[in-house]
């Protein structure tokens, strides 16, 4: 089931997803950590940041709404309250995700976080669509997004992961511009910008107005983005977006949504993604890499 990401090993293919696992060690009583590959953290800014006021999740059909707004207590409580205790759980790859509002503050927190023991990897969050700076202003503009992985891949001493929107014109571009600056690994897709109505006080539902979609409802199209990404780079891609059954599962997968229905979620694709290869003679997961023929563009 061992499968390797940018030079990292990982138990199994199963991480789950930032934003739905919090800092890793708050499931450490609802789910064995070793039995899955690995977690990513909140996105962790330079300083602590509030987020957005309730209402921030709604429920929809097939899927959930979120607008959290990167609540997180920011790095330096992160590396004092939050990564030490960790430790225990070595097989648990620890990838944390990194935010900020300009480029300046995604390298300062890199260049912290490169001063900690116990991080496998960087997922470069550029991709969020429920904050009003950074986020999805550089993951939706191809210069923005080129310069800002150069400067974090200069700045980083662990792989680094460009975690992409699926809220733009080309996914294929964006994963080759991320390719093109330096990402190691590539992880898609994040949410899509959506809302909802309160047909009662016609009101959005969100306090943010708009929110993230994420959950069952958009699998076939984050796969078809996977796909699209896959034609266009030969760096390694982290699928992520509706994932809740083995079959869903590839090399490498992010669980988030499913955690909230069954928060043991992530451990039992973990069990299941191995029952499936034993069912269907698969002797390593790894691979089920390239077993669908993409031609390159």
């Amino acid at each position: 089931m061992t499968v390797r990401l940018a030079g990292v090993e990982l138990a199994n293919p199963v991480i789950a997803a930032s934003g739905t696992f919090g800092y890793g060690i708050e499931f450490e009583e609802i789910v064995a950590l070793e039995r899955i590959g690995g977690f990513v953290t909140k996105g962790i800014s330079l300083e602590p940041m509030a987020g957005h006021k309730p209402q921030r999740i709604v429920e929809t059909a097939s899927g959930m709404l979120n607008a959290i707004g990167l609540q997180n207590l920011g790095v330096e409580e992160f590396l004092s309250r939050k990564l030490p205790a960790l430790s225990k759980y070595p097989r648990c790859k620890v990838i944390v995700n990194v935010f900020g509002c300009t480029a300046a503050e995604y390298v300062s927190v890199i260049e912290r976080l490169n001063q900690a023991e116990g991080i496998a990897a960087y997922e470069l969050n550029v991709s969020c669509p429920n904050v009003h700076a950074g986020g999805m202003a550089f993951g939706a503009d191809p210069g923005s997004l080129e310069y800002l992985v150069r400067r974090a891949k200069s700045a980083t001493r662990r792989p680094l992961m460009v975690k992409l929107s699926p809220n733009v014109t080309s996914i294929a571009h964006m994963a080759k511009v991320a390719e093109g600056a330096g990402a190691d690994v590539i992880s898609l897709v994040n949410t899509f910008v959506a809302m909802s109505i309160d047909s009662e006080t016609r009101q959005p539902r969100l306090s943010n107005v708009t929110g993230g979609l994420s959950g069952p409802a958009i699998k076939p199209i984050a796969l078809r983005m996977v796909y699209e990404a896959a034609r266009a780079v030969k760096i390694p891609i982290v699928g992520m977006g509706g994932i809740v059954t083995p079959e869903d599962a590839a090399t490498a997968i992010q669980v988030g949504t499913a955690s909230y229905a069954d928060p043991r979620a992530t451990e039992r694709l973990a069990k299941g993604l191995e029952s499936w290869c034993r069912s269907h003679q698969v002797e390593r997961s790894a691979s089920l890499t390239g077993a669908l023929d993409i031609p390159r563009d």
